[in-house]
């Protein structure tokens, strides 16, 4: 079984993003190239991973993303800094 990442990206706009993973690095490239990225960074361009937690499974790692993005930014910065 792999092991799940959550991870927040800073765009240039120097907005945050929340996502979910098993190669946080892959995911970043992504992001990044464009091919298979999230359709959030169409419009802005990926900067950073500001922020990576692991040792989730599938399911609590979908679990604790959403939790994150109910945050607010102020949160996800407290978060990042932690």
């Amino acid at each position: 079984m792999s092991e799940w990442f959550v991870y927040l990206i800073r765009a240039t706009d120097n907005s945050l993003y929340t996502g979910i993973t098993t190669d946080v690095e892959r995911r970043f490239g992504e992001h990044l190239s464009g091919r298979a990225g999230a359709k959030y960074f169409r419009g802005r361009s990926p900067a950073a991973v500001v922020f990576v937690e692991g040792g989730h499974d599938r399911s609590s790692a979908s679990i604790r993303e959403a939790q994150i993005k109910k945050l607010s930014r102020r949160q996800k910065l407290d978060l990042i800094i932690s």
